[in-house]
């Protein structure tokens, strides 16, 4: 129901938005707004993504929740469609929500109404990658590599000692 009424409050808004400026400053610098607030927005954006993946890097490395910096990081994308979408009502939510104290704000409201079962992370090193397929339990060395192989006398080489063409010489 609440998405229903978005759908129709939203555009209406953004209608009457652009009627009562474009009266005010007139339709030229009304959709020149538009397309400065839409560039700086990608920018903005952009440069807030890369930190937000940034801090998401750091938090799995350092194995803490990323919880957090997965919200901020969505709300960004969200923020960026916002902020290319025309109109001043979902230019100003965009922009809002690239201020990481309105993130913050946002986060911690959702949070209260979110509750998350578990997280755990893997602590250990991986599987093996010398495991065995054969033999469960059973781990080979770090230096065998396995592979089949055929001998080739020189004669009957195709190259005939000319360079594959594989490596450079």
């Amino acid at each position: 129901m609440w998405l229903l009424i978005a759908f129709l409050a939203i555009p209406l808004i953004e209608i009457t938005l652009f009627i009562q400026i474009g009266g005010a400053i007139g339709l030229g610098w009304t959709l020149a707004i538009v397309v400065v607030t839409a560039i700086l927005g990608a920018s903005l954006a952009r440069s807030q993504g890369a930190l937000a993946m940034g801090q998401l890097r750091s938090s799995f490395s350092d194995m803490r929740d990323p919880t957090e910096p997965l919200a901020h990081g969505a709300m960004i994308l969200f923020a960026g469609a916002l902020l290319l979408t025309p109109g001043f009502f979902t230019d100003a939510v965009g922009f809002s929500l690239l201020v990481p104290g309105v993130r913050r704000a946002a986060f911690e409201f959702l949070r209260t109404r979110v509750n998350v079962q578990s997280f755990s992370a893997q602590t250990g090193p991986g599987p093996d990658p010398y495991q065995s397929q054969r033999g469960r339990g059973q781990t080979r060395g770090g230096d065998v590599i396995e592979g089949e192989y055929h001998e080739i006398d020189e004669a009957d080489r195709p190259t005939s000692g000319k360079p594959s063409g594989w490596t450079r010489h």
